[in-house]
C-alpha cells in the first residue's frame, strides 16, 4: 500500500495536475521571453554574417579537396594506375 502512496506523491510534486496551457497564454509567454532576448546590433549581424560565410566557404573547399583526392585514390586503385 506504501508503494501507492508514493507514486501519487511523485505525480504530485511533478506538476502533472496543473492542466494545459491555453494558446493565448502560451502567446504571451512567448513574447514575454522574448522581451528577455538580447539581440545583436546590426554592425554584430553584420560581422557573424561574415565570419559564418568565411567558415562556411572554407569548409565547402576542404570537402572538395577531399572528395577529389579520395576520387583519384580510388580511381587509381580500381584502374591499377595505368591510363591507356
Amino acid at each position: 500500500m506504501a508503494d501507492g502512496n508514493a507514486v501519487q506523491d511523485r505525480r504530485d510534486s511533478r506538476g502533472d495536475d496543473r492542466g494545459r496551457t491555453s494558446p493565448v497564454t502560451f502567446l504571451r509567454q512567448v513574447v514575454a521571453e522574448l522581451r528577455k532576448v538580447v539581440w545583436p546590433t546590426q554592425q554584430q549581424l553584420v560581422t557573424y554574417f561574415f565570419v559564418v560565410l568565411v567558415f562556411v566557404i572554407f569548409v565547402m573547399l576542404l570537402v572538395s579537396m577531399l572528395d577529389l583526392a579520395f576520387g583519384k585514390l580510388v580511381f587509381e586503385i580500381f584502374t591499377g594506375g595505368s591510363t591507356q
